[in-house]
């Protein structure tokens, strides 16, 4: 799977909230000041079909747009290419790295002390 940039990225973020949209939709949803130009946004989403990422549907010269992938299977893949490159393929590096560097609450800490129990 092709890795997304960061437009395309903040594209798929919107149409995986708003689950089918027009370009119209997408753009209304971004929070830019100004908006971008309808083009741009509608050329990204054709790269994004490109790539597999969206699919369509036309309606004479209008095309809704849908995901084609879940956030949650692009939120896999992302993290184990993430792994890969920063972490030595070790989940357990990952953690540690979160532990260690985002100041997380007793809350969460708990929160990961039980999903890890969970899991034994």
């Amino acid at each position: 799977m092709e890795e997304l940039t960061k437009v395309e990225e903040r594209i798929m973020q919107q149409l995986w909230n708003l689950k089918k949209a027009f370009v119209k939709d997408i753009i209304e949803k971004l929070p830019d000041d100004p908006k971008p130009p309808y083009n741009t946004i509608s050329s990204v989403i054709r790269i994004l079909v490109a790539k597999g990422y969206v699919i369509f549907k036309a309606y004479g010269k209008t095309y809704e747009y849908s995901p084609a992938i879940s956030k949650a299977e692009y939120r896999k893949v992302r993290l184990k290419k993430i792994m890969s490159n920063y972490f030595g393929n070790s989940p357990a590096t990952l953690v540690s790295h979160i532990v260690k560097e985002e100041n997380l609450s007793k809350e969460e800490i708990q929160q990961l002390k039980d999903l890890i129990e969970k899991m034994e």
